[in-house]
């Protein structure tokens, strides 16, 4: 690499020194950018192989939390675009996002922005789709589960998704549902629907549960998706953690950077607009050491306070899924990729984070 660079700064050199009239056939910065993460940095899913790095599609048809407007679909298929073109091939979705007359426009998109991609045939064939389905209180039984999966399939026109993954877990509330769910997750896994199977907001206890029930089902639990980020880091994320490394199951994380608050560009004198603005009032206040941390350590190393929390994520072992709306947004989060912080400052984010007295609420379905 080296090499091929000097033989390139030699090349630029001459041609500019020879002759005040030479111009370049090719831009020079575009022979020298190298991709934001290289092939064998892909991470093992099961049979799947999977970028460092995901986007989340959550905002793609949420009006309430995220604004979304049918108007913005141009520039979230130009985002898919740069996304996919910059190697990233994990996109995480469900059923149940979208809102009202929208239920399920997350998915519908997605299948379209993956179908009209005008880029290299590998990159599209490439593409691993993860959605979830919800464990919602009509779902009784095993065929029910299987509609949903079968319902997102052709949602998204697609064949076969890549990972399906239970939205929660009904432990709380329905725990005699929650059995026909899992044997749901087989039947699509045995019937060739999915690739691979995983859950969403599952706690240390039924993370085993879930998993050993597979296991004797002969199907592997390849995924675990859990809130995960500096402002969300407690005992039982570490707990999950754990378990998912002894276990051979990969961490997902959403939500990385804590709904925008681990971005820098709130304040608690300048919140978002709509429901998230009580939410960031509350906790925002009390992130100071963690931010000034962040902004520290993003000015030291050229970067930004987001690309530096999601650099953590994927530090702690974890595939980080960061949701997308903008090729801004896009452009940014792939400035997460192709680093990684040192040990030290591991340390100095995770004792900020500590010092931090306010800390990410967690999911309402979250279980033990």
């Amino acid at each position: 690499m080296a090499y091929l660079t000097l033989k390139a700064t030699a090349y630029f050199s001459s041609s500019i020194n020879s002759s005040s009239e030479t111009y370049l056939p090719f831009s020079p910065s575009k022979l020298l950018k190298l991709p934001p993460f290289w092939p064998w940095e892909k991470v093992k899913v099961g049979p799947l192989s999977v970028s460092p790095m995901g986007f989340g599609t959550w905002a793609w048809g949420n009006q309430l939390l995220w604004g979304y407007q049918e108007s913005m679909d141009n520039e979230l298929q130009q985002t898919f675009n740069l996304a996919v073109d910059s190697g990233i091939n994990l996109f995480d979705t469900a059923d149940s996002y979208g809102t009202g007359r929208l239920n399920g426009k997350s998915e519908k998109l997605l299948g379209k922005f993956i179908r009209e991609y005008q880029g290299q045939k590998r990159l599209q064939e490439d593409i691993v789709i993860a959605t979830k389905f919800a464990a919602y209180p009509w779902r009784l039984t095993p065929g029910q589960f299987l509609n949903a999966c079968n319902a997102s399939i052709d949602r998204m026109q697609i064949e076969q998704i890549g990972i399906g993954q239970l939205h929660w877990s009904t432990a709380n509330y329905a725990p005699l549902q929650e059995k026909a769910l899992w044997d749901g997750l087989v039947a699509m896994h045995d019937k060739g629907l999915v690739r691979a199977v995983g859950v969403s907001n599952y706690g240390p206890k039924q993370l085993v549960k879930i998993y050993d029930y597979l296991k004797t089902r002969g199907v592997p639990l390849c995924t675990a998706q859990v809130q995960f980020s500096l402002l969300s880091v407690g005992e039982d994320q570490l707990e999950i953690k754990n378990i998912c490394d002894s276990l051979g199951i990969r961490l997902i994380a959403y939500s990385p950077l804590g709904l925008g608050m681990l971005t820098g560009k709130y304040t608690p004198s300048n919140l978002p607009r709509g429901p998230r603005a009580f939410l960031f009032g509350q906790i925002l206040p009390g992130l100071g050491p963690l931010l000034s941390s962040l902004k520290e350590i993003a000015q030291k190393r050229s970067k930004t306070i987001p690309q530096v929390a999601i650099n953590w994520c994927i530090c702690k072992g974890t595939i980080p899924i960061p949701g997308v709306k903008t090729v801004k947004q896009a452009e940014e989060n792939l400035g997460a990729l192709g680093w990684r912080l040192s040990s030290q400052e591991l340390l100095q984010l995770e004792y900020a984070a500590r010092e931090s007295p306010q800390k990410m609420i967690q999911n309402i379905f979250q279980t033990r």
